[in-house]
């Protein structure tokens, strides 16, 4: 199945973005995609202490059965030595949504109502992003600029409407994050057309804390870099909160309608697009 979908996808073949002696694009190979799961191995599980199953411990991989039909975004430092699937420092994995429905769903339906969502915009291609992670020599605003840049082209080529997807606080205690849980229930919450459940029974409530008692800088400064990037793009969450215990994680939806990603990034981001990607 890896080997067809790399074969069929065009935009493979292509660099999606350059910064300096960084550079994005898609998994070619298998070996490409095995050398990110050993990334996101390293950083969820050997530096935040993801519970590991059999065959974490095994490969010393991140893998489940949703990377056969995901693309995989890739950060590269080209002035690494070696075979490019070993100067990979960061990953994003990508599912659109007519491949997510013939694998039977996409990742995030295990905590979120996702399907909901998508079954009340027929008109709009969904893409779900996942499993983010960066090498820590490599977080810096460099990194996440160049893997915007490799997900705009992507989106452009593939003419997505909406690019949904799980951000999560480190940790299973909600309430360890109660200003920066509380400040996003009252500040950024989906309207209602693009609102989002957490699934019965996993639901947790976010709004820990009155909106007088919380501080917007100090909520800000105790959020994860990537969920202040979404937000910064303009991006919503969706309702309630959701305990990863396999990965250790408090888990927000994130949604965000391309047409109303905030315009002085459309504007910045097509434009490198263009650069890379029709």
């Amino acid at each position: 199945m890896l080997a067809e979908r790399f074969a069929d996808d065009a935009l493979s073949a292509d660099t999606l973005g350059r910064i300096g002696a960084l550079e994005v694009r898609l998994a070619r190979d298998a070996a490409e995609v095995a050398a990110a799961q050993e990334v996101r191995y390293r950083v969820f599980y050997e530096e935040l202490g993801a519970t590991q199953a059999g065959i974490e411990a095994a490969t010393g991989r991140d893998v489940d059965r949703f990377d056969e039909v995901c693309d995989h975004l890739l950060v590269f430092d080209t002035s690494l030595p070696g075979p490019d699937h070993r100067r990979i420092v960061g990953t994003y994995r990508l599912l659109r949504q007519e491949i997510a429905t013939e694998a039977g769903g996409f990742y995030s339906e295990g905590e979120f109502e996702l399907k909901r969502l998508v079954a009340r915009h027929p008109g709009q291609r969904f893409l779900e992003l996942g499993r983010s992670c960066v090498l820590p020599q490599y977080r810096s605003k460099r990194t996440i600029e160049i893997l915007w840049q490799g997900i705009w082209a992507y989106i452009n080529h593939y003419r997505i409407g909406v690019m949904t997807g799980c951000a999560s606080f480190h940790g299973t205690v909600p309430a360890a994050h109660a200003e920066a849980l509380s400040y996003l229930a009252h500040n950024c919450r989906a309207s209602l057309e693009w609102d989002v459940r957490a699934v019965s029974g996993r639901y947790c409530p976010m709004d820990l804390m009155p909106v007088e008692a919380i501080g917007m800088r100090s909520a800000l400064a105790a959020m994860p870099p990537l969920i202040k990037g979404y937000l910064r793009v303009g991006a919503k969450v969706g309702d309630g909160c959701v305990i990863d215990h396999q990965f250790g994680t408090v888990d927000v939806f994130i949604v965000m309608p391309v047409q109303q990603i905030a315009a002085r990034y459309v504007s910045y981001y097509s434009g490198e697009a263009e650069r890379f990607a029709a």
